[in-house]
Protein backbone atom coordinates (compact mmCIF):
# COMPACT_ATOMS: atom_id res chain seq x y z
CA UNK A 1 0.00 0.00 0.00
CA UNK A 2 1.51 3.75 -0.46
CA UNK A 3 -0.13 6.65 1.25
CA UNK A 4 1.93 9.60 -1.17
CA UNK A 5 1.11 13.25 -1.46
CA UNK A 6 3.17 16.01 -3.67
CA UNK A 7 1.71 19.15 -3.55
CA UNK A 8 2.82 22.49 -5.19
CA UNK A 9 1.21 25.96 -3.85
CA UNK A 10 0.89 28.65 -2.09
CA UNK A 11 0.42 29.85 1.70
CA UNK A 12 -2.95 31.40 2.26
CA UNK A 13 -1.52 32.54 5.90
CA UNK A 14 1.32 33.05 7.58
CA UNK A 15 2.82 29.47 9.14
CA UNK A 16 1.51 28.91 12.58
CA UNK A 17 4.43 27.59 15.23
CA UNK A 18 3.75 25.73 18.46
CA UNK A 19 5.25 23.20 20.69
CA UNK A 20 3.65 20.08 22.54
CA UNK A 21 2.97 20.17 25.89
CA UNK A 22 3.98 16.85 26.67
CA UNK A 23 7.46 16.68 25.15
CA UNK A 24 7.72 20.23 23.69
CA UNK A 25 8.27 19.14 20.18
CA UNK A 26 7.80 21.82 17.34
CA UNK A 27 5.00 21.59 15.18
CA UNK A 28 3.47 24.26 12.67
CA UNK A 29 0.45 24.32 10.53
CA UNK A 30 -0.21 26.04 7.20
CA UNK A 31 -2.83 26.04 4.76
CA UNK A 32 -1.79 25.51 1.02
CA UNK A 33 -3.96 26.68 -2.08
CA UNK A 34 -3.61 24.54 -4.99
CA UNK A 35 -4.58 24.78 -8.41
CA UNK A 36 -6.76 22.13 -10.23
CA UNK A 37 -9.15 22.34 -13.51
CA UNK A 38 -12.55 21.97 -13.34
CA UNK A 39 -14.64 21.74 -16.12
CA UNK A 40 -11.91 24.36 -18.38
CA UNK A 41 -11.76 26.32 -15.19
CA UNK A 42 -8.85 26.90 -12.78
CA UNK A 43 -10.27 26.60 -9.24
CA UNK A 44 -8.47 25.96 -5.90
CA UNK A 45 -8.14 23.54 -2.98
CA UNK A 46 -7.37 24.24 0.12
CA UNK A 47 -5.22 21.80 1.79
CA UNK A 48 -4.05 21.88 5.50
CA UNK A 49 -0.52 21.02 6.25
CA UNK A 50 1.01 20.12 9.44
CA UNK A 51 4.99 19.45 9.88
CA UNK A 52 7.02 18.45 12.40
CA UNK A 53 10.28 19.22 14.47
CA UNK A 54 13.02 20.81 12.66
CA UNK A 55 11.45 21.45 9.38
CA UNK A 56 8.49 22.88 11.80
CA UNK A 57 10.61 25.60 12.81
CA UNK A 58 12.49 26.25 9.51
CA UNK A 59 8.76 26.96 7.71
CA UNK A 60 7.88 28.81 10.70
CA UNK A 61 10.99 30.88 10.35
CA UNK A 62 11.06 31.57 6.55
CA UNK A 63 7.55 31.13 5.51
CA UNK A 64 5.13 33.85 4.59
CA UNK A 65 1.43 33.90 3.89
CA UNK A 66 1.58 33.83 -0.67
CA UNK A 67 5.28 32.00 -0.20
CA UNK A 68 5.10 28.96 -2.82
CA UNK A 69 6.59 25.55 -1.87
CA UNK A 70 6.24 22.31 -3.13
CA UNK A 71 4.80 19.63 -0.02
CA UNK A 72 5.84 15.79 0.00
CA UNK A 73 4.01 13.70 2.86
CA UNK A 74 1.12 11.54 3.82
CA UNK A 75 -2.67 12.30 4.27
CA UNK A 76 -3.66 11.52 7.42
CA UNK A 77 -7.84 11.22 8.36
CA UNK A 78 -7.98 12.05 12.04
CA UNK A 79 -11.16 12.49 13.96
CA UNK A 80 -11.86 14.29 17.12
CA UNK A 81 -14.65 15.84 19.38
CA UNK A 82 -16.26 19.39 19.99
CA UNK A 83 -18.72 20.24 22.28
CA UNK A 84 -20.11 17.12 21.98
CA UNK A 85 -20.00 16.85 17.84
CA UNK A 86 -17.85 14.21 16.54
CA UNK A 87 -15.50 16.08 13.45
CA UNK A 88 -13.19 14.38 10.85
CA UNK A 89 -10.09 16.28 9.36
CA UNK A 90 -8.26 15.06 6.32
CA UNK A 91 -4.68 16.61 6.07
CA UNK A 92 -1.23 16.62 5.28
CA UNK A 93 1.60 15.46 7.33
CA UNK A 94 5.00 16.30 5.57
CA UNK A 95 8.29 14.79 5.07
CA UNK A 96 9.62 17.45 3.50
CA UNK A 97 8.71 21.23 2.35
CA UNK A 98 10.78 22.81 -0.22
CA UNK A 99 10.89 26.39 -0.20
CA UNK A 100 10.44 27.18 -4.12
CA UNK A 101 10.52 31.33 -3.51
CA UNK A 102 13.70 33.55 -4.02
CA UNK A 103 13.40 34.92 -1.05
CA UNK A 104 11.15 34.33 2.34
CA UNK A 105 11.03 36.06 5.91
CA UNK A 106 14.56 36.40 7.70
CA UNK A 107 16.01 37.83 10.96
CA UNK A 108 18.09 40.88 10.45
CA UNK A 109 21.39 39.14 11.66
CA UNK A 110 21.19 36.31 9.24
CA UNK A 111 22.74 36.61 6.09
CA UNK A 112 20.63 38.00 3.03
CA UNK A 113 19.41 35.63 0.48
CA UNK A 114 21.74 34.68 -2.54
CA UNK A 115 20.45 36.52 -5.84
CA UNK A 116 21.75 35.45 -9.15
CA UNK A 117 20.58 38.10 -11.04
CA UNK A 118 23.09 40.19 -9.46
CA UNK A 119 26.10 37.88 -11.54
CA UNK A 120 26.92 38.49 -14.85
CA UNK A 121 27.73 35.89 -17.70
CA UNK A 122 31.90 37.26 -17.29
CA UNK A 123 31.67 35.91 -13.74
CA UNK A 124 30.12 32.47 -14.67
CA UNK A 125 33.83 30.35 -14.01
CA UNK A 126 32.90 27.84 -16.99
Amino acid sequence: MLNRIILIGRLTRDPELRYTPANGVAVTTFTLAVNRRYQQQQEADFIPIVVWRNQAENCAKYLVKGSLVAVEGRLQIRSYELEGQRRTVAEVVADSVQFLDRRGKRSEEEPPVFDDTLIGDDDVPF
